[in-house]
C-alpha cells in the first residue's frame, strides 16, 4: 500500500492520541452543525410548506449552491497550499456562513433563500479543503484513518445535537402530530441556531498552524493549470472520475427528507429519523477509520457504498413509516464507514504539499456534480413519481462501485 507520509513532526500535547488541532477542528466542526443542521434541515419542509415551491426549484436550491460554491473549494485548496497556510481561509469560511445565517430569519422568497443558501456554501467551500489539509498536516499518515473518523464523529454528533434541538423546538411549539413546518417554527429555530455557530468561531484561538515541510520545486516549466495539477497520482484522477459517478446518483439528502414526509411522516418524526441517522453515522465514523488504518480504504469505502446502493433501493420501494427509520438507520452505516475514510484515503494517494489542491478538487467534484443530480432527483420526483430519483441513485451507486474496485488499486 503506498501513502505519502506526512513529515511533520507531531510533538504537542495529544488529546484522543491525536494532536489536538484535530479535536478543535472536530469541536468547530461540532458546534457549526449544531448550528446548520437546526437551521438547515427543515429547509425543504420551509420551502416546501411555507413558501410553496416546486420539487425543481428545491433541487435547482440545493444544486446551485453547492455547485458555485464547489468553485472555492478548489481554489481554497490551492490557495492554502500556495501559501502554506490553512487557518486563516478555514476561519475565513466558517465566518461567512455564521454571518450569512441570521437571514433566515427574514427569507420569504425562494430567491432570498437561494441568496443565503450559496453564501453559507460558499463559506463552506472556502473552508473545507483548508480544514482537511490542516487535519491532515497535523497526524502521520498511520493516524489519518482515525482523524478524519474523530472529526468525522464530532461533526456528526453536532449534527445530531442539532436536530435534537431542533425537534424539542418543534414538540414544544407545534406538537407532534403536524405533517407541515410553520413559519414562526422555523423563525425559531433560525434564532436558536444562530448562538453555537458564533462561539465556534472562538476555538480558533486553540488551533495551531503546524509546520509543513517545504514544497520541492520542479525544474519543468509549466502553464498555471498543470502547475495546479502537477505531482497528483493518477490513482487520484481515476477516484474523481469514480466520485463524480457516484454524486450523480447522490442528490441532496434534501429529497430523503422530503420522501419521509411523502410516505406520511410528521415534521418531528422525520426529525427523530435524522437523530437516528446521525448517531449511527457518528458512532461507526471513529471504529470505521481506525479500521481503515489496518485493512485498508478501499474496502471500506466499497462497503459502505454498497450499503448505499441497497438504501436507495429501500427508499424507492418503502411504503411504510418503520421502513424508513429502518433506512435512516442504515443510511448513517453508509455514512460512517465511506465520508470520513474517503477523505482520508485521499490523503494516501497525493504528497503532502498537494493536499489543500487535491481536497479542493475532490470536494470541487462533488459540489459540481450535485447540480446535475439535484436536478434530475427534482426531475424525476415531479415528472415520474417520487420513488425514481432513489432507483437512479442505486444504479448510479453500483456502477460507481464496479469502477472502484476495476480500476483503483491501493
Amino acid at each position: 500500500m503506498l501513502y505519502y507520509h506526512n513529515t511533520t513532526s507531531v510533538k504537542a500535547k495529544q488529546i484522543f492520541g491525536l494532536n489536538p488541532n484535530v479535536f478543535f477542528l472536530g469541536l468547530v466542526s461540532f458546534l457549526t452543525d449544531v448550528s446548520s443542521e437546526m437551521i438547515f434541515t427543515l429547509l425543504p419542509l420551509f420551502l416546501l410548506n411555507v413558501l410553496g415551491v416546486a420539487t425543481t426549484v428545491i433541487g435547482l436550491i440545493e444544486g446551485v449552491a453547492d455547485a458555485t460554491a464547489s468553485l472555492f473549494r478548489i481554489l481554497s485548496g490551492w490557495l492554502s497550499d500556495r501559501l502554506g497556510k490553512r487557518k486563516g481561509l478555514t476561519i475565513l469560511g466558517y465566518g461567512l456562513s455564521t454571518a450569512v445565517k441570521p437571514l433566515m430569519y427574514i427569507a420569504s422568497t425562494w430567491g432570498m433563500v437561494l441568496g443565503v443558501r450559496f453564501c453559507d456554501r460558499m463559506g463552506k467551500g472556502v473552508r473545507t479543503a483548508p480544514r482537511d489539509a490542516l487535519v491532515a498536516d497535523s497526524v502521520t499518515s498511520g493516524q489519518r484513518g482515525k482523524a478524519f473518523g474523530l472529526h468525522s464523529a464530532m461533526d456528526t454528533f453536532g449534527a445530531m445535537v442539532g436536530i435534537i434541538s431542533a425537534a424539542v423546538v418543534v414538540f414544544l411549539w407545534q406538537g407532534g402530530r403536524s405533517l407541515e413546518l410553520s413559519r414562526a417554527i422555523y423563525q425559531q429555530l433560525v434564532l436558536i441556531g444562530i448562538i453555537p455557530a458564533v462561539i465556534a468561531l472562538f476555538i480558533f484561538f486553540f488551533i495551531k498552524e503546524p509546520e509543513r515541510s517545504p514544497a520541492p520545486q520542479s525544474s519543468i516549466p509549466i502553464g498555471r493549470m498543470r502547475k495546479l495539477t502537477f505531482g497528483l497520482d493518477k490513482r487520484f484522477w481515476i477516484f474523481l472520475g469514480i466520485i463524480f459517478l457516484f454524486t450523480l446518483g447522490n442528490s441532496s439528502d434534501a429529497f430523503l427528507i422530503l420522501r419521509a414526509q411523502n410516505l406520511g411522516n410528521p415534521v418531528l418524526t422525520i426529525l427523530l429519523m435524522l437523530v437516528l441517522f446521525n448517531f449511527v453515522y457518528a458512532s461507526l465514523s471513529t471504529p470505521a477509520g481506525i479500521l481503515s488504518d489496518k485493512l485498508g480504504r478501499r474496502r471500506i469505502i466499497l462497503l459502505g457504498w454498497l450499503i448505499y446502493t441497497l438504501v436507495y433501493l429501500g427508499f424507492a420501494m418503502a411504503s411504510v413509516s418503520w421502513q424508513v427509520w429502518l433506512l435512516f438507520g442504515f443510511y448513517g452505516v453508509y455514512y460512517g464507514l465511506a465520508e470520513g475514510v474517503a477523505r482520508a484515503f485521499v490523503a494516501d494517494l497525493v504528497p503532502e504539499e498537494k493536499r489543500g489542491t487535491a481536497y479542493g478538487l475532490f470536494h470541487g467534484i462533488v459540489g459540481v456534480t450535485l447540480l446535475p443530480a439535484s436536478l434530475i432527483a427534482g426531475y424525476l420526483w415531479q415528472v415520474v413519481n417520487p420513488a425514481a430519483p432513489f432507483f437512479f441513485g442505486a444504479i448510479m451507486a453500483f456502477l460507481a462501485m464496479i469502477g472502484f474496485l476495476v480500476l483503483v488499486k491501493e
